[in-house]
């Protein structure tokens, strides 16, 4: 059953969908007239989903549970993007139900051998709110020395917003931000219930306005693919692509690795901080998780 919280933030979400949507952009002709509201207004949703006014209202206010067809019809209104729409139909209880109960989450073996392997390639595997579950050296050459991080704190969006070294590593720190942001969004549609994800919510947006901000805009986006620049206080700049492979045994768990273009500069940057970086003989506590997440 949806809760409160769920059609609650479905509401939010789905009003600051239709305030950046402009007139032109969803097919409506232009008034030219003054508009009170950014955006549409509710009854052009409405007329463009097929459904009355009165109806979108009390989907948007959090007091009727919509069906999946009618779902379906406001995410083609409000041009919704497939995360986007996937997030509404997660907050809208139409997604794959889980249970509220879960276990603590330990790295998958398979995931850590398959890791563990990956010398010259900087990998680790993050859990349910982006949670840090275990990484190899050369991960920690790259980004931090994970180990060092106190395990309640390991997680990777905080450490972006609350650690200067980690933070410096990104030119383009806002936009990585952002991202990073919405990914967390994505999070917070499956578990609205989990305690520790609300705590860093919380958390971070007492410390840094930028967060409190971008979660305010309820934007959202999946962890799948992607191109980073890294200004490396050792290996220099490095241009790589990040993609990350979902654990059949547990979705929640997804091993993410940054590679680069074999002959470029980047590349060679990898290689020398594999070569740099402490074996993974000598590092084998911090390869594996401990059993509690951060």
């Amino acid at each position: 059953m949806t809760s409160d919280a769920h059609l609650n933030e479905l509401g939010e979400f789905l009003k600051a969908r239709r305030a950046e949507l402009s007139p032109r952009t969803a097919g409506l002709p232009e008034t030219g007239g003054p508009r009170r509201v950014a955006g549409l207004r509710r009854e052009e949703v409405a007329l463009l989903a097929s459904i009355s006014t009165d109806y979108y209202t009390r989907v948007e206010q959090g007091r009727i549970q919509a069906s999946a067809p009618v779902l379906a019809a406001i995410a083609r209104a409000l041009h919704l993007g497939n995360d986007q729409r996937d997030y509404m139909f997660e907050l809208a209880g139409k997604g794959i139900g889980r249970p509220r109960r879960r276990a603590v989450q330990k790295v998958q073996p398979q995931l850590q051998r398959l890791m563990n392997d990956l010398i010259a390639t900087p990998a680790m595997v993050l859990g349910r709110r982006m949670d840090i579950l275990a990484w190899n050296p050369t991960a920690a050459a790259l980004v931090t020395d994970f180990g060092k991080v106190p395990e309640k704190k390991r997680n990777y969006i905080r450490l972006l917003f609350t650690d200067p070294a980690v933070k410096s590593l990104y030119p383009d720190w806002e936009n990585v931000g952002r991202g990073c942001v919405a990914q967390l969004r994505n999070e917070a549609a499956k578990y609205p219930d989990d305690p520790r994800l609300a705590a860093l919510v919380g958390e971070l947006s007492l410390q840094n306005e930028h967060f409190r901000q971008w979660w305010g805009a309820h934007h959202v986006s999946a962890l799948t693919v992607g191109t980073k620049t890294i200004s490396h206080p050792v290996a220099g700049e490095l241009r790589l692509e990040w993609d990350t492979l979902t654990c059949s045994t547990d979705p929640d768990q997804q091993l993410v690795i940054w590679t680069a273009e074999p002959g470029t500069s980047s590349y060679d940057g990898l290689r020398f901080l594999s070569s740099w970086a402490i074996t993974p003989t000598d590092h084998t506590p911090a390869l594996g998780s401990s059993g509690e997440t951060p």
